[in-house]
């Protein structure tokens, strides 16, 4: 089983910069880059979820304060056929083919998904440089 060249992953409170460092890193190391990251989706000043993004452009609601699911974090209910469907395959088409694997973030909110834990962990033992945000504590 192969390890990951480096893995360096990002902690700090909500709006601290996490992800604004991970682009900056990400564009400045010029190598193909593949995963995706994770943002507010805000409505009147107001946070109404989370929305899933890849790096090559597809973006889904993750969470919403809106959703029926039965899966939640505070007072969002968590779609994980999002992350199964889009955030899952955009870690495995990187760690398959980009030389530096993008995973904004791991939190409470993805790990409700099996494939999604196992798609971290074969990134991380690819050989890969794996560049990530995970949480410093409970949010949201």
């Amino acid at each position: 089983m192969a390890q990951s060249k480096t893995a360096f992953l990002l902690t700090g409170r909500p709006g601290c910069g996490k992800t604004t460092l991970i682009h900056r890193l990400a564009e400045d190391l010029g190598v193909p880059t593949g995963g995706f990251y994770t943002e507010e989706i805000r409505r009147g000043g107001r946070r109404e979820g989370f929305a899933l993004t890849t790096l090559d452009g597809q973006t889904v609601t993750m969470a919403s304060v809106h959703s029926p699911s039965r899966r939640r974090v505070s007072k969002y209910g968590v779609d994980l056929e999002a992350i199964d469907g889009v955030g899952v395959p955009a870690i495995e088409r990187a760690t398959a083919r980009a030389a530096l694997v993008v995973i904004d973030e791991i939190g409470k909110m993805e790990l409700f998904s099996n494939r999604f834990r196992q798609a971290v962990l074969s990134a991380l033992e690819s050989g890969k440089l794996v560049l990530g945000s995970i949480m410093l504590a409970p949010h949201p």
